[in-house]
């Protein structure tokens, strides 16, 4: 057993090994998201989103996207993060690490059930958090650990059941919680979020509380809005001054739901002494207790909402409201209201309707709220407009919509003079009286959509000369012709889903308008109907039948309907039936900064289409069908004449290939291919979605430039799928292997040809006028290979001297030199008619003579050097001369040969210009000399040579 130190001292090493590998481990998976969390353009599974300022305020939209865990190449200067609807079911710690800017974070729906101490610690931007739709069951721990500057948290339809205090502790800042639809039972759970400092709103409806008891809060909180509505709650009990500040209480569709009703404890109104806002809708409480409630809120209410209540309840709730001085907004949501039975206010509880099914108004109904500003009787049973809103004189917002109005009558409101909104959209009004708005001079916004107007009969001509909005889409409007000329306010108009066959100065006097619909009108050509709206900003003429034959064979002009919008700035003109769009259709536009027109049946596009439309800055021309467009041939001057275009969108195109897009610049000697977008240089956005894309080279330069550039997104590329070739249909494009696309195959194809063509020439000259040269180059590699595997085996010499000689000169060789030489001197010699190996190349032969002798000697003649196998024999020995730097070769010429007869033959002229030699013709009588000579030389021992190595032997006098 080991001293107690040691172990000790051993589990410490351990700890501290364990520490190094948890450090190493934190320091790589930190070093992973770092590199991770770049500022990419193009992410794998999200989408940026198309704002125009993406560098401050980025967007990363990752919803619906099948996700089971958070995505790793989220930009790290993501200031809104969007990954709802999918399936993570974890957040772990280092999840969402250096997103340091994140300002609102979005995990709506998914299956979330925990999340790591420490998760969010640096969000430290953080102000809005969404965790709806999750499977969260407590908040414990340091959940929230980080979020010092959370302001929004929305936790609702999960199944929490306790909230602890260390888990919310870091939310200091917190001003709304939303906790709604929940398992929460007790008040006593929430007490937690109740006491952070600085919350304003509190919304825990919707879960399983049967009492709010103030008691449980135990102290003051700073709570402004508070929402317990949807709760089981048999008493609602403020026993404590615990909300001070409390303005908005929401009550609605509380109580028991079997038989009962839900009490009301406050015996002190000072309690609630600020709420200005309280909803009762479809409350399960009794008519005197409401009243109850009504009459503690007495000094503060300011609005109140009573949707959805039974019949007597409302009587009784709606003559103590008549008593509130400070009321100014009341809601009537869907409580059947109809129309003329109740007399007044304080007759309303002797009234017995029970068996009634709606609720009437009398004219006397709503005399006491001589302040009422906003009134919504929204959704209710009304077959007119109640004459009891007479008495609403002060009334500036009145809300009828979706009631069952069938006329406007000129003295309806006569008496709301002060009326800025009016609602009627959503009832069967077919009839408009023309003195109906004359007296509504101070109204703004006017709403009659979804009703059943064939003609306006002049409604427009009186009163209304403040009118700034005006909704008269999905009715039956055909003709419009003149109506709006007494509208000199007017902003917004709205004329869409109508069948409107005729305009004709319909909008000549409306000099101010900003904004028109005239979508799904049924319009065949706008003609000069917009020409005097000058200051017109945004116009929508989407689905209409505005259609263009190829009148361009015929010559025949068509006039451009938006010649005179010089301050037109965003144009809609989506599914059209045009099968052709004039060069000039879009002159006039010079201030248009967004242009759509998906599905507009053109199939081609003129390069002066944008011509008139310098400053566009989007461009929406998806779902046409462009795949018969030649667009490599005016693409560039199509897209030119557009320079500040930022977001284009082609999806559902037809388009194979996207290259067209590109000017691109290739150099195939640099390392990288160049691939740019010169011609839309400001290009930030691309829509290219659910084209037929091909799996090969001719994407090869889109492919390249989507994942490598930082400047455009090209949205969803990574789900971009292949059609063509068959092989690789489904396939993700950006998968492709592009690196063989960027080897010219042309460029290649004329490079070997050209090659070829120049070897050819070359070869033809170098045999015409080099062939001595080439033969006398390959005998010396040869030599050099023969050498070089000599001297690595170290192979001795078997002669003294290899003679090099013609036939012809054959008789000299053997009368001679042979007896001088072999007999006389005793030197042994190799001769090729006597020592050759049979059977042997004679090229081999020659090669192992020459570096099998010390010496080489030639016997130089006219015959010799007119011989092919001699001169390879002097070119091989030459070679070994130069190589060795050693005296081996020696020149023994048996005729005067001038000098210009030794220039073709293989440096024989230069070596016997630098180096002496034997000649037989001047050796003469005294030939003893010549062997003697001859003996020196071939005596030379095998030394280096000097820097310019000599032959062996002198020249005879």
């Amino acid at each position: 057993r080991r001293p107690p130190n040691s172990m000790e001292k051993e589990l410490r090493q351990n700890n501290h090994s364990q520490s190094q590998i948890r450090f190493s481990l934190c320091f790589l998976l930190c070093c992973r998201f770092f590199v991770n969390r770049v500022n990419s353009y193009v992410l794998t599974n999200c989408t940026i989103e198309n704002t125009r300022n993406i560098t401050i305020n980025m967007k990363v939209l990752c919803s619906q996207r099948n996700l089971e865990s958070i995505p790793n190449d989220i930009p790290s200067k993501v200031r809104f993060l969007d990954i709802s609807y999918n399936y993570i079911s974890k957040i772990k710690i280092f999840d969402l690490k250096f997103l340091t800017t994140l300002k609102v974070l979005n995990m709506c729906s998914n299956i979330i059930s925990h999340i790591d101490d420490g998760a969010f610690s640096d969000l430290v931007a953080l102000q809005v958090l969404n965790l709806d739709e999750n499977k969260l069951t407590c908040l414990s721990g340091h959940m929230f650990q980080g979020l010092g500057n959370l302001l929004v948290l929305t936790l609702s339809e999960n199944y929490i059941t306790t909230i602890t205090r260390s888990s919310v502790q870091s939310l200091y800042s917190l001003k709304e919680a939303v906790l709604k639809i929940n398992r929460l039972r007790d008040i006593e759970h929430v007490t937690p979020i109740f006491h952070l400092p600085n919350l304003q709103t509190l919304d825990i409806s919707g879960n399983l509380f049967d009492s709010f008891q103030s008691s449980k809060i135990s102290k003051s909180t700073s709570v402004r809005r508070l929402d317990v509505s949807y709760n089981t709650l048999k008493i609602f009990s403020i026993t404590d001054n615990v909300f001070p500040d409390l303005q908005t209480l929401h009550l609605s569709y509380c109580g028991p739901h079997e038989n009962g009703s839900m009490d009301w404890d406050i015996p002190d109104s000072h309690f609630l002494r600020n709420v200005s806002d309280l909803h009762l809708s479809h409350i399960h409480m009794s008519a005197e207790m409401m009243s109850m409630v009504l009459r503690s809120l007495n000094s503060s209410l300011v609005n109140l909402t009573l949707n959805d209540q039974v019949e007597y309840k409302l009587k009784t709730l709606v003559d103590e409201a008549c008593h509130i001085p400070t009321l100014r907004t009341v809601h009537l949501k869907e409580n059947n209201i109809s129309k003329d039975m109740l007399q007044s206010c304080t007759q309303v509880t002797e009234m017995d309707l029970s068996d009634s099914d709606t609720i009437e108004l009398s004219e006397l109904f709503f005399r006491s709220m001589k302040y009422l500003r906003i009134l919504s009787l929204r959704s209710n049973r009304l077959r007119s407009i109640p004459n009891v809103l007479k008495n609403l004189a002060t009334l500036e917002v009145l809300n009828l919509s979706g009631n069952m109005i069938s006329r406007l009558d000129c003295l309806d409101l006569d008496n709301l003079t002060r009326l800025t909104e009016l609602y009627l959209q959503i009832n069967y009004i077919s009839i408009i009286e023309e003195c109906f708005f004359q007296d509504m001079g101070a109204l703004n916004i006017l709403y009659l959509y979804n009703n059943k107007i064939f003609t306006l009969n002049g409604a427009f001509k009186k009163g209304l000369v403040n009118l700034e909005s005006l909704n008269l889409k999905h009715n039956y409007l055909r003709s419009i012709e003149g109506e709006f000329e007494n509208l000199p306010s007017l902003k917004h108009l709205d004329l869409s889903f109508n069948d409107i066959y005729l305009m004709k100065g319909a909008f000549e006097d409306l000099a101010t308008l900003t904004t028109l619909d005239l979508s799904s009108c049924g319009i065949l050509d706008l003609g000069k109907s917009l020409t005097a709206l000058n200051a017109l900003k945004t116009l929508n003429v989407s689905h209409n039948s505005m259609g263009f034959e190829d009148f361009r064979e015929n010559n025949i002009q068509i006039n451009p309907p938006f010649s005179n919008l010089s301050s037109l700035e965003h144009l809609v003109m989506d599914y059209q039936s045009t099968f052709y769009l004039p060069s000039d259709y879009l002159q006039g536009l010079k201030s248009l900064l967004t242009l759509s027109a998906q599905n507009f049946h053109f199939n081609s596009l003129d390069p002066e289409t944008f011509a008139h439309t310098p400053n566009l800055i989007s461009l929406d021309i998806s779902k046409n069908d462009l795949s018969k467009n030649d667009f490599t041939e005016h693409s560039l001057k199509l897209f030119k004449l557009i320079p500040n275009l930022e977001k284009l969108y082609m999806s559902e195109c037809g388009l194979p290939s996207l290259d067209f897009i590109f000017l691109v610049e290739r150099n195939i000697f640099k390392k990288d291919n160049e691939v740019s977008l010169s011609s839309l240089p400001a290009l930030t956005f691309l829509d290219v979605q659910g084209n037929p894309f091909s799996c090969d080279c001719s994407n090869a330069f889109f492919i390249q430039w989507a994942k490598s550039n930082s400047q455009t997104q090209v949205v969803e590329a990574y789900q971009y799928l292949c059609k063509y070739p068959k092989d690789l249909k489904g396939s993700k494009l950006l998968d492709l292997d592009t690196r063989p696309c960027f080897v010219d195959s042309g460029f290649f194809y004329y490079i070997s040809t050209a090659s070829l063509v120049i070897l050819t020439l070359l070869g033809a000259f170098i045999y015409h006028l080099l062939r001595w040269q080439v033969v006398y180059a390959y005998y010396l590699f040869q030599a050099y290979l023969y050498d070089a595997k000599r001297k690595k085996h170290c192979v001795p010499y078997q002669f003294d001297a290899f003679i090099s000689y013609n036939a012809h000169d054959e008789p000299w060789v053997k009368g001679e030199l042979l007896p001088e030489l072999e007999e006389g001197q005793g030197w042994k010699l190799c001769l090729h008619h006597r020592d050759f190996q049979p059977g042997k190349s004679i090229i081999d032969n020659i090669t192992d003579a020459i570096y099998g002798s010390r010496k080489t000697i030639s016997v130089i003649s006219h015959r010799y050097l007119e011989s092919e196998w001699c001169s390879r024999e002097i070119q091989m020995a030459s070679f070994r001369l130069f190589d060795e730097q050693k005296d081996v070769l020696i020149l023994v010429f048996l005729e005067e040969i001038p000098d210009q007869q030794l220039s073709p033959y293989h440096r024989m002229r230069r070596l016997v210009k630098k180096s002496t030699y034997l000649s037989w013709p001047k050796a003469g009588d005294h030939t003893g000399v010549f062997w003697h000579k001859l003996r020196m030389a071939l005596e030379t021992k095998d030394c280096p040579a000097e820097e310019n190595p000599i032959l062996t032997g002198v020249e005879m006098p």
